[in-house]
């Protein structure tokens, strides 16, 4: 980690042991079609899924395996309520152009082209260590932290639109919230299209949350107006979940260590239930602004960068015709004779 997050650290800490957990207050949302992606149980998309289900929500999930699975898991968690619930999944990697287009195309047939709300909760974070001496890339040639967390909720979104767009005509109110990190403000926007030199995973990871928070405002700039979408991007907070197991696969004595340690840690850090309330908090809440970046459910700390307008619209002009092209890819392919 680099010694300029120390300091930000130490506020988390600070933040977890003096100060209340962040809450959403409740509304209803009878009605309101919302997908919320990355749910496995223990995490944040998973606790939001089930807040948003219990407030009246028609929620889908997304898992990249064995989603039923998880509905099963959501539905048990929230037998004790009592209520009757609508929650549905399907199997999402959104590092896979098929996946993407499979998904949206079985959403569309499922719902009938209704979908109020999007949160793109999905992502990664790995080699925490900074052990990688060059970026990993995805089978498409992409940096994985780049391809995962900015270019597949992107391109996600992108297949989505148009039933965004007519929820926020027919309905007053759509939504695209993306969950990003603090550490989008160690994030430089010169990097988002020239790249690092040399090679630091953390800094890659940065930058995908930078460009993450630039989508969430390019979104508000282009639709707010004409089709009531509004886009939210968040930091859900430092919080105590399997993704750091994830980012230290590879290092078994760490993460023994870190198994060790993990009743400590977990005093410092919000639970998965209390890292979910800022999502709850852009979702469900009435009237509010978007364009904006939350945290602990009221605005954020936000990296300048992201508020530079150019930069915001060059890259949106530059992943929507990245996402066309897989459009007309999918669709060249489509129309092939298949031979048995």
């Amino acid at each position: 980690m680099n010694p300029n997050d120390i300091p930000k650290m130490l506020k988390h800490i600070n933040r977890k042991l003096f100060q209340r957990a962040p809450k959403a207050y409740p509304h209803n949302l009878a009605g309101k079609h919302i997908i919320i992606t990355g749910t496995t149980p223990g995490s944040i998309g998973f606790e939001t899924a089930k807040t948003l289900a219990t407030w009246g929500a028609r929620i889908t999930i997304t898992g990249r395996t064995n989603t039923q699975n998880i509905v099963e898991q959501l539905k048990e968690a929230l037998k004790p309520t009592g209520k009757q619930l609508y929650i549905q999944g399907h199997d999402l990697d959104i590092t896979q152009p098929e996946s993407v287009t499979a998904f949206a195309t079985w959403y569309k047939q499922e719902q009938s082209e209704n979908l109020d709300i999007l949160i793109n909760n999905a992502g990664i974070h790995l080699d925490l260590l900074s052990q990688w001496q060059q970026p990993k890339l995805t089978s498409d040639g992409f940096e994985i932290h780049w391809r995962t967390n900015y270019l597949g909720t992107h391109h996600l979104t992108h297949a989505l639109l148009p039933l965004l767009k007519n929820a926020g005509k027919n309905n007053g109110d759509a939504r695209v919230i993306n969950v990003v990190s603090h550490l989008h403000t160690r994030g430089k926007n010169t990097e988002l299209f020239n790249g690092i030199s040399p090679y630091d995973s953390w800094q890659a990871y940065s930058n995908s949350k930078l460009a993450a928070v630039h989508h969430a405002f390019a979104l508000q700039h282009h639709f707010a107006a004409e089709f009531n979408l509004q886009g939210y991007a968040l930091h859900p907070g430092a919080i105590f979940t399997n993704i750091a197991h994830k980012g230290l696969d590879g290092n078994a004595l760490i993460q023994k260590i870190r198994n060790f340690f993990a009743p400590l840690e977990a005093l410092f850090l919000l639970t998965p239930e209390q890292g979910a309330q800022t999502s709850i908090h852009c979702a469900a809440t009435p009237e509010l602004a978007g364009g904006q970046y939350y945290e602990r459910c009221t605005l954020g700390e936000l990296n300048p960068e992201a508020r530079h307008l150019e930069t915001t619209l060059n890259l949106w002009q530059q992943t929507e015709a990245w996402c066309q092209k897989l459009t007309e890819t999918a669709q060249e392919n489509s129309d092939k004779p298949q031979h048995a």
